[in-house]
């Protein structure tokens, strides 16, 4: 019998995880029963960020759960840090599946990821974005997030030509033709993923943004206006990193 280990999964689904203890079981185990009717062959990387709650404890367990890529193995990574960027590019690169999905644990949307890997199938697009802020997207957050989201996204439009609607969030991509482009990116923490989009959009990627309905089953684990700082600093990095380093 073939080792679990040495089986190739199609799909990777990264799912970055800060302080989830409460949430985090229950969202693994529906997240598998919903894709189980799929019938893919895929693995769950959980990237755990510096947690000071049971967050790791709970993955172990999850992972020794679920061992098998034939119908939803489960892993997980520690960065010993609070670096979501970080997890999520780690989580990327070790990744063993041909196409990727990038998940938020409070999400799992599972609607998203049939619409995107049908996307990827039919060679319309390399990278799918499910956005909150394109025509036909539902944003029922708090009113003062959705807010944040618009105001970053014009503050990526005006200082970096970004050309779509949102960065954050819900993706779906071919590994092979976004490993340079993950490997490239410079800044971590919450702008990882806005860097990977423009820098995927300035090398020529074919990218297609999806609406998707976003309902916040819990409060964000940061506090929006405490990452206000951090989100400015990194932008600026990411500005001289992209307009002046290329």
């Amino acid at each position: 019998m073939t080792p679990a280990a040495t089986i190739e999964p199609r799909i990777s689904i990264v799912i970055p995880i800060y302080n989830e203890q409460a949430i985090l079981h229950a969202a693994v185990v529906d997240l598998r029963e919903r894709l189980k009717p799929l019938g893919w062959s895929y693995e769950i990387i959980l990237a755990e960020n510096g947690s000071k709650d049971k967050t790791i404890q709970i993955g172990h367990e999850l992972a020794a759960k679920y061992p098998n890529p034939t119908d939803g193995q489960v892993k997980i990574i520690s960065m010993g840090e609070p670096n979501y960027g970080k997890a999520l590019k780690q989580g990327i690169l070790l990744a063993r599946g041909s196409l990727v999905l990038c998940d938020e644990i409070d999400l799992c949307d599972t609607e998203f990821h049939q619409r995107a890997i049908g996307i990827l199938e039919t060679g319309a697009a390399d990278l799918v974005i499910g956005s909150k802020l394109a025509t036909g997207a539902a944003d029922e957050r708090p009113f003062i997030r959705h807010a944040a989201s618009i105001a970053y996204s014009t503050l990526l439009k005006v200082m970096l030509g970004f050309r779509g609607t949102d960065t954050h969030g819900l993706k779906a991509f071919r590994r092979q033709a976004l490993l340079d482009v993950v490997r490239a990116c410079l800044v971590e923490k919450d702008v990882f993923a806005s860097e990977f989009v423009i820098r995927a959009d300035r090398a020529g990627i074919i990218i297609k943004e999806v609406p998707v309905h976003i309902i916040e089953k819990r409060p964000p684990s940061i506090n929006l206006f405490k990452r206000v700082p951090n989100v400015m600093k990194s932008l600026a990095k990411l500005t001289w990193s992209i307009r002046v380093r290329g």
